[in-house]
């Protein structure tokens, strides 16, 4: 009897960054959660920018939700309490589920780094269509914690006592129901 270890899972992640004010070109947050996934092993599926603006947002992440090479989708920006941050409003209707422990788990790393200013972060995750969502703020700090701190643990399936992974051949069983009974 052998007991083989749990081999990495490459999984196929798409970065949308936030921003009025950020092109490919400067974008560093996104340039920061791009080339982690990818030193990590995974898949970078398609990486954008959308401006501040519920629709567009809405718009490119039910495009990646629909898109069956799309696993994951991790969003940088727009996640403050300015007139122009969207982001949680624009996402959280999409959601399934909602993962409230990604959230305080995210403050709790954040407060650790940057104390009492984590408060004025709104990351919020979930699931929608089978797709894991995580919505992170947009400076490339906070991409790095989340990524290092949470997302690339949670990611990966050699992570126990458990990890996200594992759970995805089954993230879209109630929509296989709801087929049965038509």
């Amino acid at each position: 009897m052998t007991n083989e270890a749990p081999q990495f899972v490459p999984l196929n992640i798409a970065v949308l960054t936030v921003s009025d004010t950020r092109s490919l070109a400067d974008d560093k947050s996104g340039t920061t959660l791009a080339d982690r996934l990818t030193a990590a092993g995974h898949h970078l599926a398609a990486r954008d920018i959308v401006t501040d603006d519920a629709d567009a947002i809405r718009t490119k992440l039910r495009m990646w939700i629909a898109d069956p090479g799309v696993d994951v989708v991790i969003t940088t920006g727009g996640t403050g309490f300015t007139g122009r941050d969207v982001t949680p409003e624009a996402v959280e209707p999409l959601f399934e589920k909602r993962m409230d422990g990604f959230s305080i788990a995210f403050h709790m790393l954040s407060h650790a780094k940057i104390g009492t200013s984590t408060i004025q972060s709104r990351a919020t995750a979930g699931v929608a269509g089978a797709t894991f969502i995580f919505c992170l703020p947009g400076s490339p700090g906070a991409c790095r914690d989340g990524w290092d701190g949470i997302l690339a643990p949670q990611l990966d399936y050699r992570t126990r006592p458990c990890n996200f992974v594992e759970i995805m051949p089954r993230l879209d069983e109630h929509l296989k129901r709801g087929k049965a009974k038509t």
